[in-house]
């Protein structure tokens, strides 16, 4: 008798697959998001704090004290807000960006903004070989210093793979002194006496986060936050070509890891489908398709994807893997701070903007 079973076909067999990941993926997935939500509503009452360094406290503070948060059954679901969540946000946040901010900003600030990226990226280099901070900690310290705090920390996660403990302590070492700048920018400038414009481009190149930017600068006074504002955005741009750098970089070592030819791997492999994703959301805004009444939501939802993200990582880490790392990456992140701050102010004065 000829048997009438039909098989699967491999298509079906993929559907199921995805469908078993997914329905995988839900609890873990589930307590990230609801991570991020209490962590963006905290945000809101303390906006200098911001729902991405509260995300990640929580989920290391709740994955401490609640037993079934460790649990294995949640890991897949983690795994992907602290991966395609992260890169999608990534995407989303490009949408708030535009190459003609960069036109507007000018020749003035290109100099003193390219500077700071400078000083803060060899500074990380320098400094980790002299601290003994290597590694994926240095980066991710260096990046987030140079550009634009959580942001640069999530882009540059998402193409190293950086470990979580290492995420955390880049993310915590960036919050501890955005929250010092914001409290002793604005009367430091008061007291060179800075004008206005001149404190909006310091603390657009000196301050890492976009909320402690705005914080430090309306404080200030004048149009000091709108022209920070602009600066900041230009500077997160940089993401862009530094990005492209690491991911060249991750799979020439991967690359020689595995006895390939770094020539002959596909593009797709070299650059991240996420920062090709991220291009074309800034181009897509370059050219006006996306409608401006449209970028608050779309910023809201990146922040809110970046805050799960980081809820997903938060909730894995272990605060013993952190206690590890020692007091160094922090001394590291101390001295970029002041050499960032010192030479944006040096520049300016070389430059005639301050």
């Amino acid at each position: 008798m000829v048997s009438t079973e039909v098989r699967p076909t491999s298509e079906h067999e993929r559907a199921h697959g995805f469908l078993r990941k997914l329905t995988g993926a839900g609890p873990g997935l589930g307590a990230a998001l609801g991570v991020a939500a209490v962590a963006t509503v905290l945000g809101r009452f303390a906006p200098v704090i911001g729902g991405p360094v509260f995300a990640i406290v929580l989920g290391v503070v709740l994955a401490a004290a609640v037993p079934a948060l460790r649990a294995p059954s949640l890991r897949p679901g983690l795994a992907v807000a602290s991966k395609p969540v992260l890169q999608a946000s990534i995407v989303v946040l490009g949408t708030g960006l535009s190459l003609r901010q960069v036109a507007q900003v000018g020749g003035e600030s290109l100099p003193v903004m390219l500077g700071t990226v400078a000083v803060a990226l060899g500074g990380a280099w320098l400094l980790g070989r002299l601290l003994g901070v290597r590694g994926d900690t240095q980066t991710l310290i260096g990046v987030g210093t140079g550009i634009c705090g959580a942001s640069a920390i999530a882009a540059t996660t998402a193409v190293i793979r950086a470990k979580d403990s290492d995420v955390a302590y880049a993310i915590g070492t960036i919050f501890t002194f955005n929250i010092a700048a914001v409290l002793l920018f604005p009367p430091l400038g008061h007291l060179i006496g800075m004008s206005p414009h001149a404190f909006g481009l310091w603390s657009g190149t000196a301050i890492n986060d976009t909320s402690s930017v705005v914080a430090a600068a309306y404080t200030y006074g004048g149009d000091a936050g709108p022209h920070s504002i602009v600066v900041k955005l230009t500077r997160t741009l940089m993401l862009v070509p530094i990005v492209m750098v690491l991911a060249v970089l991750k799979s020439r070592k991967e690359s020689r890891a595995d006895g390939t030819d770094f020539k002959a791997m596909p593009w797709r492999k070299i650059v991240p489908a996420f920062l090709l994703g991220f291009l074309a959301a800034t181009t897509l805004n370059s050219l006006g398709v996306i409608p401006a009444g449209w970028h608050p939501a779309l910023a809201a939802l990146g922040t809110f994807l970046i805050t799960t993200a980081l809820a997903g990582i938060g909730l894995t880490l272990r605060l013993a893997d952190m206690r590890r790392a020692g007091p160094r990456p922090l001394l590291m992140g101390a001295i970029l701070w002041i050499a960032v701050a010192a030479s944006s102010l040096g520049l300016q004065s070389l430059t005639g903007t301050i």
